[in-house]
């Protein structure tokens, strides 16, 4: 169960109903996590320049390449909510995240991921030299802060306890 209160649109602020509508209507839906975060407008736009990080990635980083990097950020966190909300992007998407023959790009990144979560200090040099071989400098900078902001949501849900949203739990490892 979540240590923090979904917000109760009904007795909510102007500036917290305002936040909640245009999540909706830019996103189309309110997750648990949103929920919650709505009690600060401000934290709530702070994690949703995730996806402001995502479009400046676009078309240098695939969709596919996204998932899998941010699935390896959640699952080296142990965040089962965006472990499976990854997991979904790729089903939906014709993959299955239990068997993906990945690209070597995909596999950088995937490594890339679980390495930052591991030691952000001791990133592998290899890893380094392939993904300046790859990418300018602003793709790089943009994937770093993208990592910090993918963190930032699987460490809130973990720590939080953010309660599990029913449309993930078919996507969910072992769900069947």
């Amino acid at each position: 169960m979540s240590q923090l209160p979904h917000i109760d649109y009904d007795t909510a602020s102007e500036e917290i109903r305002a936040a909640h509508d245009e999540e909706v209507r830019v996103r189309g839906n309110m997750t648990n996590m949103k929920r919650t975060l709505l009690h600060s407008p401000e934290a709530h736009r702070i994690y949703a320049e995730w996806f402001t990080l995502r479009a400046e990635l676009d078309p240098a980083i695939s969709d596919r390449e996204i998932w899998i990097f941010s699935h390896s950020i959640s699952k080296a966190l142990k965040s089962d909510i965006a472990v499976t909300f990854f997991r979904r992007a790729l089903i939906r998407n014709g993959f299955n995240p239990d068997a993906l023959e990945l690209s070597d790009i995909e596999f950088l990144l995937k490594r890339f991921g679980t390495a930052i979560v591991a030691d952000s200090k001791a990133i592998p040099a290899d890893i380094w030299v392939e993904l300046k071989a790859r990418y300018d400098t602003k793709v790089l900078v943009d994937l770093v802060a993208f990592a910090g902001i993918m963190i930032a949501t699987a460490v809130y849900i973990n720590v939080v306890e953010v309660d599990f949203d029913p449309e993930l739990e078919a996507f969910a490892e072992g769900a069947n």
